[in-house]
């Protein structure tokens, strides 16, 4: 199973797509609101200055790329 995890701040509806997206998807998934610092430093320690920014069994994707998530995932 791979392992999610994405960063995420308060009113940001592509966030909220993609955390919606993955919910109705049945999809796991830990979720990092940068709001907390030690989750926006993380963030920037990947050189990611946007969110969501989300993590693919550890592998960064900078913008949503739909047809990378559906592909890794077996959606």
């Amino acid at each position: 199973m791979t392992q999610v995890i994405i960063y995420t701040q308060n009113d940001c509806p592509p966030c909220t797509f993609v955390k919606n997206y993955l919910t109705e998807h049945d999809v796991d998934f830990e979720e990092r609101n940068i709001a907390n610092a030690t989750y926006r430093n993380e963030m920037i320690a990947r050189d990611a200055f946007a969110t969501p920014f989300i993590l693919l069994d550890d592998e960064p994707m900078y913008q949503v790329d739909m047809d990378k998530l559906n592909q890794t995932l077996g959606l």
